[in-house]
């Protein structure tokens, strides 16, 4: 509210009028009391808060008299009985109403068997006025939203269906990577551990420890399992040119060391000729070759100066 001062010569003004006057005019109506203390401050009044609980009521008690309850469609069930607890046999008389607010489980379960008890009521009701409780297929409502808006949806949700499928994707192949990388791994470790035990037991072999070729084995079978992976050859067997092949080079094998010197081949001095040892004999020039010698340093200045 805005308090105002009244003027006896000049009548009642208002806070415009007020407004326009200079400082020595308002200093001088202050003086004579004509500014009150509180002008040009507003003071709000408190808030009433009406609860009227009884005119509700009363609202209420009309509209249950004079509307019929198609128009009206209340309903005040307690909730409905917990099916599974009456077969357990853990329900005794009648349901506990009583929920504790806290618990959000057993709120929502109750507003669940609540609504559930209502909807058990109203149905029976409905079909007995005739109303349709399920809509038609060919019902079409009217969207809150235009078409427009939920194209821009739509295409929203599916880049992100996109993004998630693409996510997806790229797990499956790192899984799979990793699987193959385990399988290699594995495979390179055993391929070692053959090696290893391979070697171990040739070592043994070379050093007379053991006369038996079991490491050999694993390469036969090895070859014998490229074989039949490989197409098979013809039955006619190899031609002539892997025969004389065969013939000329061998069958393949071990061809490192083939030339060291055995304790067989040591012993044997059938081969040795003493005239070809030590540097001692050797190939002999013929009676009819001459060495070519070269000319002295005089016979090549005066073969210079025939020239």
């Amino acid at each position: 509210m805005l308090q105002t001062g009244e003027d006896p010569q000049l009548g009642q003004e208002s806070e415009e009028d007020y407004s326009e006057l200079s400082d020595g005019e308002l200093q001088e109506a202050f003086s004579k009391g004509l500014l009150k203390p509180g002008l040009n401050i507003s003071v709000e009044e408190p808030k009433k808060f009406i609860n009227n609980a009884e005119g509700l009521k009363k609202c209420l008690a009309e509209f249950k008299k004079t509307l019929p309850w198609v128009e009206r469609l209340d309903l005040t069930n307690p909730p409905a009985v917990d099916v599974l607890a009456k077969i357990e046999g853990r329900l005794e008389g009648k349901p506990s109403v009583e929920v504790d607010a806290e618990d959000d489980f057993q709120r929502e379960m109750c507003f669940y068997r609540q609504a559930q008890a209502s909807v058990l009521e109203a149905l029976p009701k409905l079909l007995k006025l005739q109303i349709p409780t399920k809509r038609p297929e060919d019902y079409f409502a009217e969207m809150a939203k235009t078409d427009q808006h939920m194209q821009k949806v739509r295409k929203k949700l599916m880049q992100k269906q996109m993004v998630i499928e693409k996510s997806e994707k790229a797990k499956k192949l790192r899984e799979q990577r990793k699987f193959g990388k385990k399988v290699q791994v594995e495979v390179l470790q055993k391929r070692q551990k053959q090696k290893k035990a391979m070697m171990t037991a040739v070592k043994k072999y070379q050093k007379g420890m053991t006369d038996k070729l079991d490491f050999l084995e694993g390469d036969q079978e090895e070859k014998k399992g490229a074989a039949t992976s490989k197409p098979q050859m013809s039955k006619r067997g190899p031609n002539a040119k892997r025969k004389y092949k065969d013939q000329k080079f061998g069958f393949g094998g071990k061809k490192k060391g083939s030339k060291w010197n055995t304790k067989e081949s040591h012993d044997d001095m059938s081969g040795f000729r003493a005239k070809m040892a030590h540097g001692r004999g050797g190939k002999k020039l013929g009676k009819g070759v001459k060495k070519n010698k070269r000319p002295g340093k005089e016979a090549r200045r005066k073969m210079k100066g025939r020239k």
